[in-house]
């Protein structure tokens, strides 16, 4: 990835970024396709719904405005989520793994309103599964050391004084190593997260 202050959101209004569409595609194909598969949806429905999602992500997305709310642009995927699948049941291809017939018009109602369980649970997914990609995404940006002086203080909760005693560096260079990872974090998940 490169060191860019220019988010992925307003990277993918040129065309010509594959980068920018490459990381879209990379980035939400796996959480879509996971999700519909956990409603019931059989795994070759799942792929080919996952395909429709992302064309019209592709073709719309240059139209996303962010109206600055939080969740704006997990909120307008889980809409285009829901209409994919709506066309796919009314079209009556869509098939359920359960012997009988899922209630897919309850469970896109519940999708739909954004105080349900089902919907709270979708948008925490999103953010913990784009979180966790993005910083997959970004580690190679970093040396090793700065990676592990992350980690421990971030995802082991260790303080700043435990990392630099066990890594053998100074308090200031695990800070900086945690501030310079979360800069480039936050920069990166700019407009998917918040």
């Amino acid at each position: 990835m490169t060191d860019t202050s220019a988010t992925l959101l307003e990277r993918l209004s040129d065309r010509s970024d594959s980068v920018a569409w490459g990381r879209l595609v990379d980035l939400y194909s796996p959480l879509i396709n996971s999700w519909l598969r956990r409603q019931g949806v059989l795994t070759e429905e799942a792929d080919d719904l996952t395909q429709e999602v992302m064309e019209v992500v592709v073709r719309e997305v240059a139209r996303f405005q962010h109206s600055g709310r939080i969740g704006a642009f997990r909120t307008w995927l889980r809409t285009i989520t829901i209409n994919c699948l709506r066309q796919s049941w009314r079209s009556r291809r869509y098939q359920s793994q359960s012997s009988g017939s899922l209630d897919i018009q309850a469970m896109l109602d519940r999708l739909e309103d954004p105080a349900s369980d089902l919907s709270r649970r979708w948008d925490q997914e999103h953010d913990r599964y784009v979180l966790h990609r993005l910083l997959d995404l970004i580690e190679p940006d970093f040396r090793p050391v700065t990676w592990r002086a992350f980690r421990r203080q971030v995802i082991d909760e260790a303080t700043a004084e435990t990392v630099a005693a066990e890594m053998g560096l100074t308090v200031n260079a695990v800070l900086i190593a945690k501030s310079r990872i979360l800069s480039q974090l936050r920069r990166n998940a700019t407009g998917l997260i918040d």
